[in-house]
């Protein structure tokens, strides 16, 4: 690993534990707004910092509470070996569960495998196989990076958190602030019921259309992910 490969950005200090969660309550007087937008410019700026000079980069969504004997598990893993030997720098949320299967598969597969970890009441610690990561208070800060350095993005199985982060990359791509990356889910089986209802619900009652359904491809097949990631299809 080179040694430049190996920044790992510590978290700020926190002199307010819970810092979003005291933000998002409500109007608070304008020293303290004035307080947390500094903080919050100062995390994008680490951001930038950090995640930069990455090159070409894939971000993995993902659950944090699949264990490595699940097939979900080993099926990212093998994606993030993938991307990398294809020479796809690996990005995650930095955590347990599909997050490490898939930084782990991109150090197998000698990548440069990167983290935006996420700092929460209950602890969640930056996995192992990470060569670099940065700490983020804000969901909001992080979601940006997750997506802004990215050049297509997997989705696997996963609860709120993931389904936040794809829906939000669709609703940009959607209203044209990002261009149309490939959105590849892995992993049909936890998919199909969630495609019916935007067929029979969404899309039947006019909320979203043909293009926007088009988005997201769905695979089972790994070869078949990178040959969309590869083409950069999107609608």
């Amino acid at each position: 690993m080179a040694a430049d490969d190996d920044i790992r950005t510590p978290p700020l200090s926190h002199p307010e534990p819970h810092e979003e969660h005291k933000f998002l309550r409500g109007v608070r007087d304008d020293p303290r707004e004035l307080a947390t937008a500094g903080r919050i410019f100062l995390e994008y700026t680490r951001g930038f910092e950090a995640l930069g000079s990455i090159g070409r980069c894939v971000t993995v969504f993902g659950s944090a509470r699949f264990s490595e004997d699940h097939p979900y598990y080993q099926r990212a893993r093998r994606m993030g070996r993938r991307l990398a030997e294809e020479g796809y720098a690996v990005m995650t949320g930095g955590g347990p569960g599909i997050m490490e299967a898939a930084n782990r598969g991109a150090k197998e597969g000698g990548g440069l495998s990167l983290g935006c970890n996420i700092i929460l009441p209950i602890e969640q610690r930056p996995n192992p196989y990470l060569d670099r990561f940065v700490g983020f208070e804000y969901f909001f800060v992080r979601k940006v990076m997750l997506i802004k350095y990215s050049h297509a993005f997997v989705v696997m199985p996963g609860g709120f958190g993931t389904l936040d982060e794809v829906f939000e990359v669709g609703t940009l791509m959607q209203t044209g602030k990002l261009d149309p990356f490939p959105i590849v889910a892995m992993c049909s089986d936890f998919w199909d019921d969630m495609r019916r209802f935007f067929r029979k619900t969404l899309l039947k009652a006019g909320t979203i259309d043909q293009r926007d359904l088009d988005l997201l491809h769905v695979t089972d097949s790994v070869d078949e992910a990178m040959e969309i990631i590869r083409a950069g299809r999107g609608p």
